[in-house]
């Protein structure tokens, strides 16, 4: 998960964008034969795809871009720590 990447996938792109790119990366990783590494890639960009949805989805319910895109990262990073 990289911030700046989440926060340029929000303001360059349609969330219709996104979700169609997301589609097509879920696919290509349920390629039986692609590495390890291509699924760590796969799986990196997924995430900030999901969190551009995200930021994209609580700006438009009125929460600042700034606090957004913490709310992700704060999120992410509680899961991990479970």
């Amino acid at each position: 998960m990289k911030l700046p990447i989440i926060r340029q996938l929000y303001q360059n792109q349609s969330p219709e964008n996104l979700e169609k790119t997301l589609d097509v990366l879920e696919s290509f990783s349920e390629f039986r034969g692609i590495s390890d590494e291509e699924i760590n890639v796969a799986g990196e960009l997924m995430t900030n795809i999901c969190g551009a949805l995200e930021v994209a989805e609580n700006v438009k319910n009125g929460m600042a871009e700034k606090d957004a895109l913490n709310a992700f990262a704060h999120k992410v990073l509680g899961s991990i720590d479970k």
